[in-house]
């Protein structure tokens, strides 16, 4: 087994592994969220059918402008974020040093995710090909795009 082969494995384990995906949660929401840099944001997202806060770490693929940033569903469209992020567009983000920040959530376009992911394997190809390898290992679907979520804070 290769090495990405092994370093896919173990990333499609801990994405299946519901308290180490959660883990980072717990540090946002005590401030400790810096710890991520920009890299990393939490979304906070109201339940579609609940209506209970919801909490998810994302990877940021882009950050266009001081104010917005783009995250990526790994998971594809029928990620439970995903889903309460199109039933809700009002949300919160956290990262960084910024807290339970305002912002609004738009499902950008298969061509516009296309581009971004494009851009974000040219700036990050060795991140790019860890992650791709591990949402394939995780999914068991190939990867050619995937959605992609604009945040702008309010």
């Amino acid at each position: 087994m290769g090495r990405s082969s092994l370093g896919a494995d173990l990333g499609a384990k801990a994405l299946r592994t519901r308290w180490l995906v959660r883990a980072p949660i717990l540090l946002y929401r005590a401030g400790f969220g810096f710890l991520f840099g920009r890299r990393l944001l939490m979304l906070e997202h109201l339940g579609r059918s609940s209506g209970q806060r919801r909490y998810v770490v994302l990877e940021v693929v882009d950050q266009p402008a001081v104010d917005e940033y783009v995250i990526v569903s790994g998971f594809g469209v029928k990620a439970q974020w995903y889903r309460n992020i199109v039933a809700n567009p009002a949300v919160r983000i956290s990262t960084g040093f910024r807290r339970g920040v305002p912002a609004t959530a738009t499902p950008m376009t298969e061509a516009d995710s296309a581009r971004a992911l494009a851009d974000y394997a040219e700036r990050h190809p060795r991140a790019w090909k860890q992650l791709r390898a591990t949402i394939e290992q995780a999914t068991g679907a190939p990867v050619d795009t995937l959605p992609m979520v604009r945040l702008r804070v309010r």
